[in-house]
Parts: structure tokens; C-alpha cells; sequence
């Protein structure tokens, strides 16, 4: 697989966050269900073991023969590999638990951190046309992890809006930092998004204001509310957008993807 790195490639944001239950897959899935509703071409990169962006888009377990870790340490093909989902304009590359045993075969491999890199950034990748490609990562800070954000442009970081939910972002913000003097000079804290926020609960109102003193204009300025239909949607292996399109939850994942786009523009300007 040759590497390129063209001029106006897919922006490739790994959606990273060590700690598990803070809305990472859930907006992997949502951001990119609403960057497709308006057009956009998106691909997701399911890169957790657990599959579990791969269930929430309606990827059965039996149509999983070839995954993620087929693309990293097996070097399959892309066109063998993409799968479309059933929203128009949204593909994945799938996972399963196999997964889980590719820190341990990496950590052999002279080139362990820029597989990922070298499979997402091939020649083949232009005939796809995809403009975004989102990679959901696993709850931890592992060699897939580190994959990600070498192969990566951006890391955008869910933050859950409950108590000692800055505590890892420390670590994140380090590893970002050693990433991108190591191997990636590139890579950047794309932003930071609130999640399960309940603005009538004082805390997240709390952890609001310490993030935005902490990290000003790298907070977005959309919140993602706790609601009920982005915890159902996706055992009907939907997003939100379309189990209720009307609801808080998808609307807010729609403010999101403009709000993205909106500095996505500012920065290439």
C-alpha cells in the first residue's frame, strides 16, 4: 500500500477519550449520521474491540468477516473491508473482539504506531471520496489508541459532564502532545464536546465552566444533552437522527456537525 497524504484528502478525527461511559462511541456514531445528513461522505473506523459502533450502525456480528484489525495487521484491501450501513452517505470499517489482541501482535512490529496511518492514508482511500473520516477508539491508551492519532489530523475529545471528568484530560492532552513531537507533527486537539449534559443539574454546569476556563475556544459551544433517545437508538442499530430525528439529542449532534464544519472552514481559510 503506498502512502499519500493529498492536499484535499478526508479529515481523519480520531474521537478518543481513556476513560469508557463518557459518550465516545455514541458520538462517533451521531457526529457522523449528521455530517452525512447534510452531505457529507463519512467513514467510520470502528478501532474498539468491543464493536460497539459497528452493533449501534447495524453491522451484524456474521457480516464481520473482515474488520479493522484485518485492515491494520493484515493489510486487506479497502474495498474488500468498507462496509455501507444503511445511512445514505455513512460507511464503516467494522470490529470485532478479535481486535483485542492486536496491542499484544503490534508490539512486535518495527512500524506498530503507523499502521493505522498507512491504511487510511493509501492511494486507494481517493476513490472512495470520503470528506470525514471518524475513528471510534477504545476506552483506554493503548497501541490502537496511539494508531488513531498518528494516522489521525484532529483528536476530538467527548467529556462527560459529571464529577472528576477533567481528571484524564491531562493525560490525553500529554499523549497528544508526545504523538505529535514523536510522529505526528500534524495532529491537534480538534475540540472538546460536553456530553450527557443536564443543565439542571449544577454540576454540569460546573464542569462547563471549568473546562471553558481551562480550554476557552476548544470547548464547542454545542452541548450534547442527556436524553433518553440517544440511550435507545442505538439498540434498534440506529443514530438518533433517525430513530428521532426531532429530539433534543439529534438536534444537538446537528449543531455539532455545523459547529465543526463552521471551524473546519475558519482553520483552512
Amino acid at each position: 500500500m503506498s502512502e499519500i497524504k493529498p492536499a484535499h484528502g478526508p479529515k481523519i478525527i480520531a474521537v478518543a477519550n481513556q476513560k469508557g461511559g463518557v459518550g465516545k462511541t455514541t458520538t462517533a456514531i451521531n457526529l457522523a449520521a449528521a455530517l452525512a445528513e447534510i452531505g457529507r461522505k463519512v467513514l467510520i473506523v470502528d478501532l474498539d474491540p468491543q464493536g460497539n459502533a459497528s452493533t449501534g450502525l447495524g453491522i451484524d456480528a456474521d457480516a464481520r468477516e473482515l474488520t479493522s484489525y484485518d485492515l491494520i495487521l493484515e493489510e486487506v484491501e479497502l474495498v474488500e473491508i468498507i462496509q455501507k450501513t444503511n445511512t445514505k452517505n455513512l460507511s464503516i470499517i467494522p470490529s470485532t473482539v478479535d481486535l483485542s489482541s492486536a496491542d499484544m501482535e503490534l508490539l512486535s512490529n518495527k512500524n506498530r504506531s503507523f499502521l493505522l496511518r498507512k491504511a487510511l492514508r493509501q492511494s486507494a482511500m481517493q476513490n472512495f471520496g470520503f470528506d470525514f473520516i471518524l475513528i471510534d477508539c477504545p476506552p483506554s491508551l493503548n497501541l490502537l489508541t496511539i494508531n488513531a492519532m498518528v494516522a489521525a489530523n484532529s483528536v476530538l475529545m467527548p467529556l462527560q459532564s459529571e464529577f472528576f471528568a477533567l481528571e484524564g484530560l491531562s493525560q490525553l492532552m500529554l499523549t497528544i502532545r508526545e504523538v505529535r513531537q514523536s510522529a505526528n507533527p500534524e495532529l491537534r486537539l480538534e475540540g472538546v464536546v460536553l456530553t450527557m449534559f443536564d443543565a439542571r443539574n449544577n454540576l454540569s454546569g460546573m464542569v462547563e465552566q471549568d473546562a471553558r476556563e481551562n480550554l476557552g475556544v476548544l470547548v464547542f459551544k454545542t452541548r450534547i444533552p442527556r436524553n433518553v433517545r440517544v440511550s435507545e437508538a442505538p439498540s434498534y442499530a440506529m443514530s438518533v437522527l433517525e430513530y428521532d430525528s426531532r429530539s433534543k439529542g439529534a438536534e444537538a449532534y446537528r449543531d455539532l456537525a455545523r459547529e465543526l464544519i463552521k471551524n473546519q472552514a475558519r482553520v483552512t481559510a
